[in-house]
C-alpha cells in the first residue's frame, strides 16, 4: 500500500472546495473514477464534516500539539475503520483496498485519508503536518523537507509572501514625504 498516496488524499480533501457536488466529483484523481461516478448528495455533509476535522489535526501538528493531532486521528480511525480487502481484476492486479466491499465512496476515501496521515504521523512526527503561512492562502501539506523547515504549502505562496514582506520592508524604509497640499503651521 502506497501510505504517502493516501496521506496526500487528507491533503487534497483539506484543500479543496466542497460548495457542492460538482465540487466534491472534481476532489477524484483518474484512479478514483468510479467514486466520481457514484458519488452523490448525501455524501457532501460527511466530507465537509471530515474535512474541518483533518484540517484540525494539520493546525495541531503545525502548532506543536501533538496529543490533540493523535486524538483527532484516532477518532477519525474509529468513525472511518480500516477494513483491508485484496482486490483486482485479474492475477496480474493485486493490490489492497482499506474498506470491505461494498462500501461507500465517503467510507472509501476518508478510510484512506485517514489512514494515511496516521502512518504519517507515526513516521514521522505531526511536526510534519503544515498550515500555509501565507495568511491568504491556508492550504495544507506535508513537510518532505529534509530538515522541517518548509512553511509555505507552494513554490508560489513562498514567493508571493516573500514578494510581500520585501515590498512591505521597502516602504517602511522610505521617509514619508509631507504632503504638498497641507498647509504648515
Amino acid at each position: 500500500m502506497d501510505f504517502d498516496a493516501y496521506a496526500r488524499t487528507g491533503v487534497d480533501l483539506v484543500n479543496a472546495r466542497l460548495d457542492d457536488l460538482d465540487d466534491l466529483r472534481a476532489l477524484f484523481c483518474d484512479d478514483q473514477e468510479w467514486m466520481r461516478e457514484e458519488v452523490a448528495e448525501r455524501d457532501l455533509p460527511t466530507f465537509r464534516r471530515a474535512q474541518k476535522r483533518l484540517r484540525d489535526v494539520f493546525a495541531y501538528g503545525t502548532s506543536g500539539r501533538d496529543a490533540q493531532a493523535v486524538s483527532e486521528l484516532n477518532s477519525l480511525l474509529e468513525t472511518f475503520p480500516v477494513q483491508p480487502r485484496i482486490s483486482g481484476h485479474d492475477s496480474s492486479d493485486w493490490h489492497m483496498h482499506v474498506t470491505s466491499r461494498g462500501a461507500s465512496v465517503s467510507s472509501e476515501y476518508l478510510a484512506g485519508a485517514v489512514w494515511g496521515l496516521s502512518v504519517w504521523l507515526c513516521e514521522y512526527g505531526s511536526a510534519r503536518f503544515g498550515v500555509c503561512a501565507d495568511d491568504r492562502c491556508g492550504n495544507v501539506y506535508l513537510d518532505t523537507s529534509s530538515n522541517c523547515c518548509r512553511r509555505f504549502c507552494s513554490e508560489r505562496c513562498a514567493t508571493r509572501s516573500h514578494v510581500a514582506a520585501h515590498r512591505a520592508r521597502k516602504r517602511a524604509a522610505v521617509p514619508s514625504q509631507p504632503d504638498p497640499l497641507t498647509p504648515v503651521s
